[in-house]
């Protein structure tokens, strides 16, 4: 696409568009607009909605839609409230602005729709459009508004409060010919209940907010469709009306249907109100402020401005400060806890592409989802980059993945570095285009005391935004919501946002700023000194380089006493240099600031005084120690700042500084050199382009890579119309700004090179089920025999792991070759707890490292999610969903089951698509395999951590075994009566084990001692599907979850006494327990639920923002249960496996120890 002229771009960032000021408005709407009204009910719909311009969803071309009560716009007739409510997606497809049971009996809100042409309405729509995709020429031709005013929730149960609450919003569905959007309204204040009671059962179910695309139905089988899910818990909705997509709180607008087959939403980033008209003379010395959202530029227009232009030696130009539009200060409602960003509710992915030929490397082959896109997934939340050391020399050619995209990797005698190429700025394993704007996004938390009161201000989880216009070397950075009694108190501390400029900072010829040093992965620790009173305030940042969405992210803890400012005061700080000393992968500077306080006015007369600060800061960083042209920077450089400006709205609660920044050689500002606009910023280079200084006050402007022009004005290049075979044949490609990105046409995948699109090729399933169909793969299937069974495959064309006769209704277990495994065929209506043996398909391109991230102090839950293990921490009972993040990254894995070690704080875990057993430190490393060969499908596995043992079932091969915990001495515990065992648990101070099987035809909870004697039948009667098993070593109770009964039981195993701890759950996985709660996975939920089993009821659930079935869940001790047994001490004395049994211990050999002294005894 073509960036717009710079002339156009200003018009952006005035209020030209007719679009409500202030308050969020609907569009008209009522009676009196023509609108139809749904009848009052609980669960009512429309008639068809006969469009006259088709609806484009999903590539797909609607020609009528139905209006429900329930929040949603159905695109075929929708089924009975009870079939979909709480589930998603839905198979008659549906746009759902705020899915949920609600109702409008009594008078209770109402439910208006119509189609509109009219001119008023189509412009609205359009302005509304145009603000979350700027560069659309999109007209639209018809427009649907459908306006849920009022709405009530269901009555479910006695809940006046709830009863009381009404909620609003409107859904606006624009089409043209071509193409469609989908505009979601949520006024300030509109929502006021965020989840409804369920009619199923007595729980409460979060709203939906999303878009599903209708099932497809192969003769017995259905297909699901795609599904995009914008907000599905209580946070997240609570958020819905101050968040947005499109630049204005309360609007989220989407393109729902064009050429593509997905859904793309707008990314312009949340705004912040403009700053009082009163705070517009204070002066600043700056370029005028500037945004990029992609490939929009917007520029905000100076109130006045006074310059010299003859002159040439004028260096500073001083303005008069403008209103400051939240494009300069980008700030976002953004919780990372409960409202991903917007770009992490999609599915639909980016080929990272760039303008320099691409570097690739070989990777494994795999099946596509069509259209097949290739991205990076999930680098943030991996944290920063863990380093590790090996006796194996480190090259290239195993750490090419080490290195950015954008960089090369050179070997070298004893190890590799990475370097960014021409066009491109960084350390190699980081890189971003030379010119490019930056943001950095973040997180504060704090424990601060101001002045002398005795109290301290907290807060924590507050959001940092930074913007930096690069090609100036200033940036912008906003911390939001910080109380007023802290606020003014902080302004003279404008290095908290100054190490972004000093990452930023435009590079003098032969000088490196930070980010070309540690390529934003550093750790920075501050120590500030007020002088006078000697208060002293420590500041530590965590950088942890580039997510998935190009920013940088942040974290920065602040603790301790700082002078108290007045309220309404204002700082200003002047002009400064600081040297920053490099050596050996730490950075030192020290310098002392001075700056001015002006306090609010008092009978006329405003006071000021000066106030100073000594600021010592330490950066520690991971260098290539290989390469000595690294170290070709002076050791010491000099930062450069100016035109620094400190702001707090006490309104919004926001803290706002801006700085320009320059690095360069030690020198008191008299050299030429540091007067070049390229290093001053005042350059009239495109925001996109490269400012090249020359000598004495000359410089050139250059476009950056992917753009075009003669620097002052830059086109993006649209390499997809000037080389129309850039993606090869059996390829479509789309252009990006300053990128583009190839994806491969329905039925062909990239080849291992990342670029070729070759032919899928038929798997066996795929091939059956042709032959079943009778079909041969091309014609029109002939008639099908009644009772034939036909396989079901996945998109990848693997076999489901569930198979199900369409006539019997009967359901079995199959393996990867599609085999029936013994023991899972079940009757109609239930569905075994199959597992799928395919792993989830390997990206193409730079993958996410291996290494776990190191855990945080405290109890946590780890669970696992296909190709990756997260962790949750909890806090008492509670879960900090805030916190939770990934802890270890293995997509090419399927993880079953997860255990862990308290004694060396490691993490064990089952893969059934290797298979393969393996271990990792939460202390930070790579992942070690300790057993592959002789596995079946290994999925349940306990440790005990006493005897320094691990326990796991194999349902293949229908054995129990134990091995050390590095895996050596296996030992086959059981291998008879046997079906299907799944999950199990030890008790290691009493020396008892437990597990489950879940056999369709005999299913029971069996026990024995750890050496496999005394096995015994525990529970057999009223089981179904017994999945899940945990003990909990302090109130020694055995709970167990069961997807058959649909429940959560426990027992003493002692007393032999049941207690159900609740009933009508949906389909659970697994269990830990923590205190007083039980934790359960549940495959139908995607989630991760908690149990209070001592009041018997759900307290409350978590959903990772990625969802996909969640397997094996554990708990990690902060510490060790207390206690011990006969192994704790010396190997119980026993020359190989010790293994407990109540009061004693049974020394046992390895399977297969011909010619190993080893002695059996009890």
């Amino acid at each position: 696409m073509r960036a717009a002229p710079s002339w156009a771009l200003l018009a952006l960032a005035l209020p030209a568009l007719a679009l409500p000021a202030g308050r969020l408005a609907l569009l008209p709407h009522g009676r009196e607009r023509g609108d139809a009204e749904l009848e009052p009910a609980d669960d009512a719909r429309s008639a068809a909605l006969e469009l006259s311009t088709a609806l484009r969803f999903y590539g797909a071309a609607v020609r009528s839609l139905y209006v429900t009560t329930n929040g949603i716009i159905a695109v075929n007739e929708p089924s009975s409230e009870e079939k979909y409510l709480g589930q998603f997606p839905v198979s008659f497809g549906a746009i759902a602005p705020f899915m949920a049971d609600l109702d409008t009996t009594d008078g209770r809100g109402n439910v208006y729709y119509r189609e509109d042409s009219s001119s008023d309405v189509l412009q609205l729509a359009s302005d509304y459009i145009k603000r979350g995709f700027p560069e659309t020429t999109f007209d639209p031709s018809s427009v649907v508004v459908v306006t849920w005013k009022l709405v009530a929730p269901y009555r479910a149960r006695e809940d006046h409060a709830l009863e009381e609450k009404r909620n609003t919003f409107q859904a606006v569905l624009a089409s043209s010919d071509s193409s469609s959007y989908a505009i979601f309204l949520y006024p300030e204040d509109s929502l006021q209940f965020y989840s409804t009671y369920s009619k199923n059962d007595d729980g409460k179910i979060p709203a939906m907010v999303g878009f599903s695309q209708a099932s497809t139905n192969y003769y017995f089988w259905e297909k699901p469709g795609s599904y995009n899910v914008i907000a599905n818990d209580e946070d997240s909705i609570r958020n819905l009306h101050k968040s947005s997509n499109a630049g204005k709180q309360g609007v989220w607008v989407f393109e729902i249907g064009s050429s593509s087959d997905s859904i793309v939403p707008a990314k312009i980033s949340d705004v912040l109100e403009s700053l009082e008209s009163n705070e517009q003379d204070q002066e600043m010395t700056s370029k005028p402020f500037m945004s990029d959202y992609g490939s929009t530029e917007i520029r905000q227009q100076y109130v006045t401005s006074s310059t010299d232009s003859t002159e040439e030696d004028q260096h500073h130009v001083t303005y008069s400060v403008p209103q400051l539009a939240a494009e300069d200060f980008l700030t976002s409602y953004q919780d990372v806890t409960g409202t991903p960003s917007t770009e992490s509710f999609y599915s639909h992915q980016d080929f990272p592409t760039a303008k320099a030929p691409p570097r690739q490397f070989q990777v494994q082959q795999f099946p596509p989802q069509q259209p097949q896109v290739i991205d990076v997934e999930e680098f943030d939340e991996t944290g920063i980059v863990f380093r590790y050391h090996t006796d194996v020399q480190q090259t290239c050619a195993n750490n090419r993945h080490q290195c950015s995209v954008h960089a090369i990797c050179k070997d070298y005698p004893n190890g590799f570095c990475c370097s960014c190429i021409a066009g491109y700025k960084g350390n190699g394993r980081q890189c971003v285009a030379e010119g490019s704007p930056q943001r950095v996004n973040g997180k504060v938390k704090g424990r601060i005391f101001v002045g002398n009161n005795p109290v301290p201000v907290t807060f924590e989880n507050t959001d940092l935004h930074s913007y930096v216009v690069m090609n100036q070397g200033r940036a912008y950075t906003a911390i939001s919501t910080i109380p007023e009694t802290l606020g003014y108190s902080l302004l003279p501390l404008a290095s908290i946002g100054g190490i972004i400029g000093w990452m930023f900072a435009v590079e003098q010829q032969g000088y490196k700023n930070g980010f070309s040093v540690t390529g934003g992965e550093f750790t920075r620790q501050t120590e500030v000194t007020f002088l006078g009173n000697n208060e002293k305030l420590v500041i530590k940042q965590k950088f942890s380089g580039i997510d998935e969405h190009g920013h940088l992210t942040i974290s920065t803890e602040m603790e301790g006493r700082i002078p108290e400012i007045p309220s309404g005061a204002s700082v200003h700080i002047e002009p400064y240099t600081e040297l920053y000393h490099t050596s050996s992968s730490v950075i030192t500077s020290s310098s002392t600031r001075e700056y001015t306080v002006t306090e609010p006015e008092r009978d006329g007369v405003a006071s000021t005084y000066t106030g100073a600060y000594q600021w010592r800061q330490t950066i520690s960083f991971d260098e290539c120690i290989h390469d000595d042209s690294h170290h070709a920077a002076s050791a010491t450089q000099q930062l450069s700042v100016d035109s620094v400006f400190v702001l707090y709205n006490r309104d919004e609660q926001i803290l706002r500084y801006a700085m320009s920044n320059s690095i360069g050689p030690i020198s008191d500002g008299s050299a030429d050199i540091n007067r070049n606009p390229c290093y001053t910023g005042t350059h009239n280079c495109d925001t996109n382009a490269i400012c090249r200084p020359g000598t004495g006050n000359r410089f050139f402007c250059e476009c950056s890579v992917g753009f075009r022009g003669d620097g002052n004005v830059c086109y993006d290049i649209d390499e997809c119309s000037e080389q129309p075979a850039l993606c090869g044949s059996n390829a479509v490609c789309n252009n990006q700004p300053g990128t583009y990105r190839c994806e491969c046409v329905e039925g062909y995948q990239f080849a291992a090179d990342g670029q070729t699109c070759v032919e899928v090729e038929k798997t066996k399933c795929q091939r059956e089920r042709e032959v079943a169909l009778g079909s041969g793969g091309t014609f029109f299937p002939r008639e099908i025999r009644v009772g034939h069974f036909i396989p079901q495959c996945d998109e990848h064309g693997n076999y489901l792991p569930t198979q199900c006769h369409s006539s019997s209704g009967y359901c079995w277990c199959v393996d990867r070759d599609g085999n029936e495994i013994d023991g899972t065929k079940s009757g109609p209506g239930v569905r075994p707890p199959c597992l799928s043996t395919a792993a989830p398909p390997v990206v193409i391109g730079p993958s996410v490292r291996p290494d776990t991230v190191p855990l945080p102090p405290g109890t946590h839950l780890l669970f696992a999610q296909s190709g990756k293990i997260e962790h949750v921490p909890l806090e008492g009972n509670n879960m900090k969903k805030n916190s939770a993040k990934a802890l270890l990254h293995i997509p090419d894995k399927v993880v079953i089951g997860v255990a862990y070690d308290c004694t060396d704080k490691m993490v064990y875990w089952t893969d059934i698509s290797g298979p393969s057993i393996s271990r990792a430190s939460l202390h930070g490393g790579e992942p070690t395999t300790i057993i592959k060969t002789d596995l079946g499908s290994p999925e349940g596995i306990a440790v005990d951590h006493l005897g320094r043992n691990i326990f796991w079932t194999d349902s293949q091969l229908d054995r129990i075994e134990v091995a050390r915990l590095d895996g050596r001495q296996r030992r086959i515990l059981f291998d008879t009566g046997l079906v299907n065992p799944r999950a199990i648990v030890v008790d290691p101070m009493r020396g008892n084990l437990y597990w489950t099987d879940w056999n369709r035809e005999d299913p029971k909870i069996e026990t024995s001692y750890m050496d496999g004697t005394n096995r015994r039948i525990l529970v057999k009667d009223d089981l179904g599907l017994p999945n899940g098993l945990t003990f909990d070593p302090y109130s020694s109770m055995l709970c167990w979850v069961d997807a058959g009964t649909k429940r959560v039981e426990c027992m003493n195993p002692n007393q032999l006494s049941r207690r159900k701890i609740v009933e009508g759950i949906q389909y659970p996985f697994s269990v830990t327990s923590y205190g007083k709660n039980l934790y359960y996975t549940d495959w139908r939920r995607d989630a991760v639920v908690a149990v209070d089993r001592t009041i018997s009821i759900e307290k409350d659930n978590f959903q990772p923002h990625k969802r996909s079935r969640l397997y094996g869940i554990t708990t990690a001790f902060a510490q060790c249960p207390g206690g011990h047994n006969y192994c704790t001490v010396n190997n119980g004395g026993c020359t190989h496996l010790c293994l407990a049994t109540p009061g004693g211990r049974s020394c046992r050999c390895p399977d297969n120890t011909v010619g190993v002294d080893c002695i059996e005894r009890n």
